[in-house]
């Protein structure tokens, strides 16, 4: 049995405890500074929890020694210290995050490293980016990947269109950060909310707009292959511009805690979501212009006795079917793992990998 070691009590963090410990192979212990988020978890007795400061010297460094590996499903600041952390205990180390610089010094340990180093498992970046990477190797040459991205409530009921399905941390900093994107065969960055655009699936209108670190590392491994590359978050039309005047009017983006505080008041959580991926890629085969398209919405389902939001539980599963690919010796033992790197047809064969299939009812996970 593999001891796991994952840093969050949070949504996500919680759903990645439930679904390693339910499969009998991972001795699972949760990680937070907060006792009161420990005691909210609904886990099962086989899931150790610890009351720990990880900014504390050494403190994180003691609970990682011996064990196979750390998850981190912190807020992105705290990514470099849990991955530092990692670096010094010889173990391996997998998280979520989507902030650039801070992936930016996860690769920068990895180089040294007797471990492994898988950053950004989630959905995007993570998902979005081995199923692009997919379609891509279908092609002789690429003339454009357009990789689409959205968790949203199935029955919006305010002037966002939004509900907290995910980090209030994470949704912040990607509206805020630069984004990469390749434009006319050259890696630049774009602004964040801009560059808005409509489109329909299912018959239902959405919009989508720049955000900050859905691509990955993607985008440094198609630099020179694409002449167009980018990655937009999808929302109900409208949730734009209503941000941009939040952040850019109001002059939020300076004070995140405010805006934080006030999604967290305002803004109630759901588990009755969806989550929508949508990849286009077009290219040249055997001298033809063409193009292949990937869609999929993925709904909310119970996981044992506990109904779990579609973004919890493809982020947990992303994460859950990278370590298992990890543990069974199908990923390298040490250095960096780009999510372009992990076979697309690999991960939707794990059994958590497979909450992903097209048009496929996932049930409970298990042995």
């Amino acid at each position: 049995m593999k001891e796991i070691v994952v840093v969050g009590a949070g949504k996500i963090g919680s759903t990645i405890a439930e679904l390693l410990s339910g499969t009998g192979e991972y001795r699972v212990t949760v990680v937070d500074r907060s006792a009161e988020q420990l005691a909210a978890m609904e886990l099962s007795d086989a899931v150790l929890t610890l009351e720990l400061d990880i900014s504390a010297t050494g403190a994180l460094e003691k609970v990682l020694a011996g064990k196979f590996a750390v998850l981190s499903a912190a807020p992105f600041h705290l990514t470099r210290r849990i991955a530092e952390a990692a670096a010094t205990c010889g173990v391996h180390y997998l998280d979520l995050t989507e902030d650039v610089a801070s992936t930016r010094r996860v690769k920068e340990l990895a180089r040294d490293a007797e471990s492994t180093f898988i950053p950004q498992c989630g959905l995007a970046p993570g998902f979005i980016s081995i199923v692009a990477n997919d379609l891509a190797s279908r092609f002789d040459s690429l003339e454009s990947v357009r990789m689409r991205v959205g968790a949203l409530p199935q029955y919006p009921s305010n002037a966002l269109n939004y509900n907290l399905t995910w980090s209030t941390d994470g949704v912040i900093n990607e509206y805020c950060e630069p984004c990469e994107a390749i434009v006319e065969g050259e890696l630049v960055e774009v602004v964040p909310l801009e560059e808005r655009e409509e489109f329909s699936l299912d018959g239902v209108t959405y919009e989508a707009f720049n955000t900050s670190g859905g691509l990955g590392t993607l985008a440094e491994t198609l630099k020179g292959k694409v002449r167009t590359l980018n990655y937009r978050t999808i929302r109900y039309p409208g949730h734009a511009n209503i941000m941009k005047a939040l952040l850019n009017d109001l002059g939020l983006r300076h004070r995140r805690d405010v805006l934080k505080d006030i999604f967290e008041s305002a803004l109630p959580a759901t588990t009755q979501d969806v989550v929508i991926v949508f990849v286009t890629v077009s290219g040249r085969k055997n001298g033809r212009l063409l193009q292949e398209t990937y869609a999929n919405k993925i709904y909310s389902q119970r996981v044992g006795n506990i109904v779990h939001s579609a973004i919890q539980i493809t982020t947990a599963s992303g994460i859950c079917a990278v370590l298992d690919m990890l543990a069974d010796g199908s990923l390298p033992s040490k250095g960096f793992v780009r999510q372009e790197d992990i076979a697309l047809d690999s991960f939707l064969a794990n059994r958590f990998g497979r909450v992903y299939a097209q048009q496929e009812a996932v049930g409970r996970f298990g042995r």
